[in-house]
């Protein structure tokens, strides 16, 4: 029966570290089975391969740096989804910054799931890219240890909770971006403001509306939880969360919604209900994607940098990969207020 290997260079480490032929003693099985194992492929028994990762993330293994020149010349990007605009700007700002060193962005995508499941991480591991860039998705901490053990970094953009402690992340002022959303509405007169959320355990929509919130008190405005809905970020959920705001006793006059595509879905709500934007609802948006200018009446929104984002992403993952220390590992990108024609003073 396998024991645990001693720790020492005769067995097989160096500088106190654990090799692949030490993990290999440890599970009871050949060298080879484990570069099978860290190399994602497919023919390694589960039970096998799972008793070798569960020594990799005890031991912490992790693979020599001078192994990197092995690696492919590709940069992961992962969604929780690609149909939508936004997804395209943060493509976009990536593609940008990986053509200009020479690499190749590899899209993947969690079919909707925020925290990508088994078969995700296993092709990654198989394409042996440098770096792995997860956009509005959420690895665990084993999904993190697996690709720690592989040296492929990786890097969150546009988070939906609070990073892990070593995990490098790019984000945006989220809560100043509310505030100053709702501020510009309560400047033109607006006292009966609604608030669409995206999903409410996601960090950047509950920093939205905690903006949206503080500038409501400051302005000395209830902060009225009947006026705050929650959904996710795009256009049906903006309708459908909006409509039945219109049926209040005393419904908004202005609405500030969590993305632009939920703004979209406010202007198709106030269109069946028969109300002009701006004279009979104001509405702000955000992202400020390339469809905000262009619909009737442009929209109002707070820019997010999205492609910038992208782009401090992309360069910071390829810092790590290869193998610098880059200046900052948490990085906010300062939002700012776009204003068009769909807000206007209350009638």
């Amino acid at each position: 029966m396998p024991t645990k290997a001693d720790p020492s260079p005769s067995d097989g480490t160096a500088s106190g570290k654990i090799t692949i032929a030490a993990i290999a003693a440890e599970a009871g099985v050949s060298v080879p089975t484990v570069s099978k194992v860290m190399n994602g492929r497919a023919d390694v028994a589960p039970h096998t391969r799972e008793r070798v990762e569960a020594i990799i993330r005890r031991h912490g293994y992790q693979r020599r740096a001078d192994e990197r020149s092995k690696r492919s010349n590709l940069v992961e990007l992962m969604f929780h989804e690609l149909e939508s605009a936004w997804a395209l700007e943060i493509i976009r700002g990536a593609e940008q910054v990986a053509s200009e060193q020479g690499l190749a962005l590899v899209l993947s995508e969690s079919q909707g799931r925020l925290t990508p499941g088994h078969g995700w991480l296993e092709g990654v591991i198989a394409r042996k890219p440098l770096a792995v860039i997860s956009v509005f998705s959420d690895l665990t901490s084993s999904q993190l240890a697996k690709l720690r053990a592989r040296d492929i970094p990786v890097v969150v953009v546009d988070p939906i909770g609070e990073p892990q402690l070593e995990t490098p992340s790019i984000g945006a002022t989220n809560w100043n971006g509310g505030l100053t959303a709702t501020r510009h509405l309560i400047e033109l007169g607006h006292r009966r403001i609604a608030m669409i959320g995206g999903p409410e355990r996601v960090l950047c929509s509950r920093a939205r509306v905690d903006g949206y919130r503080a500038a409501l008190e400051t302005a000395g405005l209830d902060y009225d939880t009947a006026l705050v809905r929650y959904g996710d970020f795009h256009v049906e959920s903006g309708r459908a969360q909006f409509a039945p705001l219109l049926d209040l006793a005393d419904p908004p006059t202005a609405v500030f919604a969590g993305s632009d595509l939920q703004a979209l879905g406010v202007y198709e709500a106030a269109r069946a209900a028969g109300l002009r934007i701006p004279e009979d609802l104001s509405v702000v948006g955000f992202d400020d994607l390339p469809v905000a200018q262009w619909v009737g009446p442009p929209l109002t929104t707070v820019r997010q940098p999205l492609q910038d984002m992208a782009a401090a992403g992309t360069r910071l993952a390829i810092t790590l990969a290869r193998g610098e220390e880059p200046e900052h590992r948490r990085i906010e990108l300062a939002t700012t207020l776009v204003v068009r024609q769909s807000t206007a003073a209350p009638r």
